[in-house]
């Protein structure tokens, strides 16, 4: 009796076995789609721009469609609460650069989300650097030329654009001002797409933002990029140089992009998409795309993007609290 009992459980336990191996071999073969890629900014500015290039590309190893969904505000905080609520099957996730994961969450006392306990890393697949640059209306074609032009045209004082409060380029803003002994005031906006509208129209003379939302303009010669975060010069910006060859060290841990999904999503799903990602970035036609936004292309594993955004997250805990900014 005892005999049948113990068989009657393995055979109990074994099926469960197989019921949840079918489910991850499902969920690896195939998303239950389509896929929704939510986007924290409006569309028209750099990471829209990314975010529908990837999706173009990514229906063919998923084999579904991925439609990319702007839920612009608050710096991406709305999209990042969004996908904490949304259902862990796979089916929404999140690309975002380190802003939203990273940045809000040290900026605000309860931004409505904590990116270690609430999100899965799916893949990371760039780096990219924020930049200072001009608009039109300044002559200014280098940063020393900009801060000779503040102190005649503007008495030391300048409005400068940034496309989110408490952002990096806030704080950059800040950093720059003190070293050039100038009166700078960061000017937030909802997004780089609004912020460019005003460089272009020369509303504002100038706008720390990342170098995929000043790029295009920056060749179309309506924008002048000065100068850039980061160790080295970029690859679509050799003339540019970094702020650390003007002087300004501590900046040169770059920011990221990465795919994210929600808590409780299924192994098995976030490594078929991590998959699809590595797959995709590989593309000679997208890696082009993305290098000539100003990206830096590499695939990143859900766990090196995990570590990456533990790092970055350390590095700029340490410059927000010697700013004294106070968490709001």
């Amino acid at each position: 009796m005892v005999q049948f009992q113990v068989r009657q459980l393995m055979r109990g336990w074994l099926k469960s076995l197989a019921a949840a191996a079918l489910l991850g071999a499902c969920l690896a073969q195939a998303q239950t789609g389509p896929v929704k890629l939510m986007v924290g900014f409006p569309p028209g500015g750099g990471t829209d721009a990314i975010a529908r290039i990837l999706a173009d590309k990514l229906k063919d190893p998923l084999g579904v469609t991925v439609v990319v969904d702007n839920k612009a505000g608050a710096g991406g905080q709305i999209a990042a609460q969004a996908l904490k609520a949304a259902p862990a099957d796979g089916n929404t996730l999140f690309l975002s650069h380190d802003h939203t994961i990273t940045i809000l969450p040290l900026v605000l006392k309860n931004p409505g989300y904590d990116a270690s306990k609430d999100f899965m890393p799916v893949a990371g697949f760039a780096t990219f650097v924020n930049g200072l640059a001009v608009s039109g209306g300044t002559p200014a074609k280098s940063m020393a030329e900009y801060v000779a032009w503040v102190q005649k045209e503007g008495a030391g004082k300048d409005t400068v654009g940034v496309p989110a409060p408490a952002s990096v380029p806030e704080f950059l803003v800040k950093v720059i001002g003190q070293k050039y002994k100038l009166d700078l005031q960061a000017a937030p906006y909802r997004g780089s797409a609004p912020m460019m509208g005003d460089m272009l129209g020369n509303q504002i003379h100038a706008g720390v933002g990342s170098v995929p939302d000043f790029i295009e303009n920056q060749k179309a010669g309506k924008i002048r990029i000065v100068a850039v975060l980061g160790a080295q010069r970029q690859a679509a910006l050799p003339d540019v140089p970094t702020f650390a060859e003007l002087g300004l060290a501590g900046f040169e841990d770059v920011p990221y992009y990465g795919i994210f999904a929600p808590k409780g999503t299924p192994q098995a799903a976030i490594d078929k998409l991590s998959a699809a990602v590595a797959k995709v970035i590989a593309l000679p036609e997208v890696r082009e795309r993305l290098t000539a936004m100003g990206l830096t292309v590499g695939y990143m594993t859900s766990a090196q993007l995990a570590s990456r955004e533990h790092a970055y997250a350390q590095t700029w805990a340490r410059i927000i609290k010697d700013s004294g900014f106070k968490a709001q």
